[in-house]
């Protein structure tokens, strides 16, 4: 079992950057792909970013391609959501979470979540 920790959230003006983190302790974290995904008030929880375990692999939701970059590091435990030009939109609760499966983009597909971080864009 792996539990997880999402730091970073809060509020920004649209235009401005966020870096989120995810912690994560237990099992090896590098057996794991990662992901995030963000909800916001009203809707379902979407797919955002997704990376392989040993980070070669990522993709990206097209609502957030070319803003946003996913990256980790296994040997500090933790992965990183860098966010750029940031839009209202974005407004979202962000959780990250992981997969003893490839590289999924599905949430049914994720084994393991954190509690989230709220990420709020101001126009």
């Amino acid at each position: 079992q792996v539990q997880l920790v999402e730091r970073g959230g809060g509020l920004v003006q649209a235009g401005g950057s966020l870096r989120l983190s995810c912690a994560a302790s237990g099992r090896t974290f590098s057996t794991y792909a990662m992901g995030w995904f963000r909800q916001a008030p009203g809707k379902e929880r979407e797919f955002v970013t997704a990376i392989s375990r040993s980070g070669g692999i990522t993709y990206y939701a097209d609502s957030v391609k070319g803003r946003f970059t996913i990256s980790r590091d296994n040997a500090k435990n933790t992965m990183y959501l860098q966010m750029n030009s940031l839009k209202p939109e974005d407004t979202a609760i962000y959780y990250c979470a992981a997969s003893v499966g490839a590289v999924p983009r599905t949430r049914s597909q994720y084994d393991y979540w954190g509690q989230g971080t709220q990420v709020t864009v101001s126009s």
